[in-house]
């Protein structure tokens, strides 16, 4: 196996395997920019997701989707947390996450406009994947600090052991794999 091929809802995808340490690797989804699988995905989710007041996503993988989530949700607006602070944030809510696609501390940031935004409503925290939960949790830490109510957590698609998870709502899983000694890879059980 080279490639990963994934089929949601009659889109499929080959992803290309991205090695880790030892003989693990994962097969790198990413919906970014891929306009026919968002249009696919997102109505999906929102029949799971159901009521909510605010959806929120980080930059920047997950926002063409939380778009399209928050667009059929009838939602005037989503919120993005940010990577960086910018010259025009004010009242900055932060917090730090170490994810398994990102290398070292990351930091997410809220403006303080969006914060208040958030505060006593009931949020959908929306990611591409969730893999480790590290950035989930750090997301979750962020609605949390700006005092909104974490009320659903959704991806496309939980990789390895977080599709165990029961407090997350995902549309498929998605296998980690093994490296054999030949270089092709397996999934692993």
């Amino acid at each position: 196996m080279k490639t990963y091929e994934l089929n949601l809802f009659g889109v499929k995808r080959e992803l290309p395997f991205i090695d880790l340490e030892d003989d693990l690797a994962f097969a790198s989804f990413v919906i970014m920019g891929d306009t026919e699988l968002i249009m696919a995905c997102a109505p999906e989710l929102v029949k799971k997701i159901g009521d909510v007041d605010v959806i929120v996503t980080a930059e920047a993988k997950g926002i063409a989707l939380a778009y399209e989530i928050s667009r059929i949700l009838g939602k005037k607006e989503f919120i993005v947390a940010r990577k960086s602070i910018k010259s025009y944030m004010s009242g900055v809510v932060s917090v730090s996450v170490h994810s398994i696609t990102t290398s070292g501390e990351q930091h997410l940031y809220l403006d303080g406009h969006d914060a208040e935004r958030i505060r006593g409503k009931r949020v959908c925290i929306v990611d591409d994947v969730i893999s480790t939960g590290e950035s989930l949790y750090a997301l979750e830490a962020l609605v949390e600090s700006a005092e909104g109510i974490v009320a659903k957590k959704a991806a496309v698609l939980a990789e390895g052991n977080a599709a165990n998870r029961d407090d997350i709502i995902f549309l498929q899983k998605l296998p980690l794999f093994q490296k054999s000694d030949n270089g092709s890879y397996e999934i692993k059980a």
